[in-house]
């Protein structure tokens, strides 16, 4: 793989994607075209909630749980969208729409506080409206990913608490989570696993962790990480299938001796991690109940 392919975000290449025209605040551009202000809020300050959804057979994958926690999170920073709820569901159809688009795409749905009168923290220097951008794309996970398996660093950068930085909140603001990934990568590994601050397996930067031991799915309880629509899906149909699936706390140590190892999101589903810190996972192949459960999630969701 190269630099750009090892990554848990990484996509084939499709020319589709030159095409595409994003939605901006109502009207469609060329994506060189598609552009926003200096002054925005999201540009100068990371000051905005997003969600990334998955478009499979014409359906869009968990759409109301995203939008639960797009308006959750905005509700939460006192951003007003500035639509409904079902207003924001058909300008995403409508991107979709425009796009010609009906399976295999990416979304990522984006709300700033929108233009500030200058660029300074005061949110009541924002101007009025919000920016909101709609990029839709052609995304499928690398075979080869799947195939190979990640494998993950444990990064010194932790995650952080509730009343530092609630990572329950999609925010634009992710400096901490690239500070680990970029450790990740200069240790040769293609994505972070990142601690709590008592020490415990929170998450990877940018994906949901599980181990397997046994047939059991281990996760975190997401006291100190994001909470995962990919991952409740995981857990979800693990369980209805009569399985144990487990948030709990659980240790490096614990890592290095399971079984088997995942990361669940939107864009790859489920994904095997072969190698942690140097070390292999089970047998350093994806392993059975990891391939189970993501047989079991891609029928939860309709892919399969």
């Amino acid at each position: 793989m190269t630099t750009e392919q090892a990554s848990a975000q990484a996509y084939k290449p499709d020319a589709r994607n030159d095409a595409v025209l994003v939605y901006v605040n109502g009207e469609f551009f060329p994506r060189d075209k598609a552009v926003v202000s200096v002054f925005d809020a999201g540009f100068a300050l990371g000051d905005g909630v997003w969600e990334g959804l998955r478009l499979v057979k014409g359906r869009l994958i968990s759409l109301e749980a995203h939008m639960d926690r797009l308006f959750e999170g905005a509700r939460a920073i006192d951003l007003d969208i500035g639509m409904t709820r079902a207003g924001v569901i058909r300008a995403v159809q409508d991107t979709l729409d425009r796009n010609g688009m009906t399976d295999g795409a990416h979304i990522r749905l984006m709300v700033t506080r929108g233009v500030k009168k200058t660029p300074n923290q005061d949110p009541r220097f924002a101007l009025g409206k919000p920016t909101i951008v709609i990029v839709a794309e052609y995304k499928t996970p690398l075979p080869e990913a799947k195939e190979k398996g990640y494998t993950l660093f444990t990064s010194t950068f932790r995650t952080t608490q509730p009343d530092q930085f609630d990572l329950r909140l999609n925010s634009h603001s992710r400096l901490n989570l690239i500070q680990a990934l970029i450790q990740a990568i200069k240790a040769g590994a293609d994505e972070a696993l990142m601690l709590d601050p008592r020490g415990f397996v929170a998450s990877c930067n940018s994906t949901n962790f599980f181990i397997v031991r046994g047939r059991e799915l281990w996760t975190s309880t997401s006291l100190y990480s994001f909470k995962g629509i990919t991952q409740a899906n995981v857990i979800d149909a693990w369980r209805k299938a009569g399985n144990t699936a487990k948030e709990c706390d659980f240790t490096l140590a614990q890592v290095y001796s399971a079984d088997e190892a995942f990361v669940t999101g939107t864009l790859g589903g489920v994904t095997a991690v072969t190698k942690i810190d140097g070390r292999m996972i089970g047998d350093g192949k994806a392993g059975k109940v990891t391939k189970e459960a993501s047989e079991l999630y891609l029928k939860s969701v309709g892919a399969l």
